[in-house]
């Protein structure tokens, strides 16, 4: 074989991989349900994606947003779905690690009935307080709450849920008593601490941010690490005066029904990865204050396993349990 013939092969074969590799995971249409509102954020960067594989695989993939039940209409209506990759669904930490240790009879069994494919975003909360309040430092609430036990009100979307639990936590941390009021919806939740119903409550950039850009809300420190890139000035809870080890975090993922082979579970992951990759959608992230995660599937099982075993804890202390 001569070198011209040589080189024509050789391109020829690296076009049909890549044909190959731009091939979705079915012929037809892939659905992916969100678990989450229209417009809510968890919603939002799934139609972002899901725009990102139809260029990618040249087919439609559409997003059929079904709230409800804690996640139950949307994962029921996924994990008797063929596992032909056709079928996918958004779900948080909530749905995947906490929901099982608080539901005494939970229509879905994540393990059993979902296959992990790719982590799509992870956020941090803030310390949310009025920016009219009283509380100009983490160190004034904090101040507030150990000298007045149980006096000091804070708030979460759901009983059972991430800034429920998060929040449970911190006080557990602090060992001191707070009163936790909840609400039926974040927009109510941080409208009542920017009126003073409450003192305080986690929030993120994408639920509490647009209140803090109003100059109703300010937020005090951030539950990570590290601090965010888009909040640098806002200090972690351990900078500005708070116990150590304590975060308050949340993420969100992309699952396929039971059954769904790992060759296109990875598959999927891979697609997913690049989208996250793109700059358009790592800019639109970023004015949410999600942080692309792109990696393996096992990601997600690490996530589900490490924070159910952390929420298990918290749970336990804090007595939650619903029928």
């Amino acid at each position: 074989m001569n070198e011209t013939r040589r080189r024509l092969l050789a391109l020829a074969l690296a076009s049909l991989a890549g044909g190959v590799m731009a091939q979705g995971p079915t012929k037809g249409p892939v659905r992916i349900t969100s678990t989450f509102p229209t417009g809510s954020g968890p919603d939002t960067v799934a139609r972002l994606v899901a725009e990102k594989l139809q260029a990618q695989w040249s087919q439609p993939v559409v997003v059929d947003s079904r709230p409800g039940g804690a996640g139950v209409v949307g994962i029921n209506a996924v994990k008797a779905a063929p596992p032909t990759g056709a079928d996918l669904v958004v779900v948080d930490v909530g749905n995947l690690s906490i929901n099982p240790l608080i539901f005494k009879k939970l229509a879905y069994d994540p393990q059993k009935d979902l296959v992990p494919v790719a982590v799509l975003y992870k956020t941090s909360f803030f310390v949310a307080v009025a920016a009219d309040g009283p509380y100009r430092t983490l160190k004034d609430l904090l101040a507030a709450i150990t000298a007045k036990p149980g006096a000091v009100r804070y708030g979460s979307s759901a009983v059972g849920g991430p800034l429920h639990l998060a929040s449970a936590q911190l006080q557990h941390a602090l060992g001191a008593d707070m009163l936790h009021v909840p609400f039926k919806e974040t927009s109510q939740l941080y409208a009542a601490v920017a009126s003073h119903e409450i003192d305080w409550a986690y929030g993120s950039i994408a639920t509490a941010g647009p209140l803090v850009r109003a100059g109703k809300l300010r937020f005090l420190a951030v539950g990570d690490r590290a601090r965010s890139p888009v909040l640098p000035d806002v200090p972690t809870l351990e900078e500005a005066g708070g116990p150590r080890d304590v975060y308050a975090q949340t993420w969100v993922a992309l699952m396929a029904p039971q059954g769904t082979p790992a060759a296109v579970a990875k598959q999927i992951n891979q697609a997913v990865n690049e989208a996250l990759e793109q700059p358009d959608v790592k800019e639109r992230l970023a004015g949410f204050g999600f942080v692309p995660s792109p990696g393996p599937v096992q990601q997600v099982v690490d996530l589900m396993q490490g924070d159910r075993a952390r929420y298990a804890e918290v749970v336990k202390r804090v007595k939650v349990s619903i029928e």
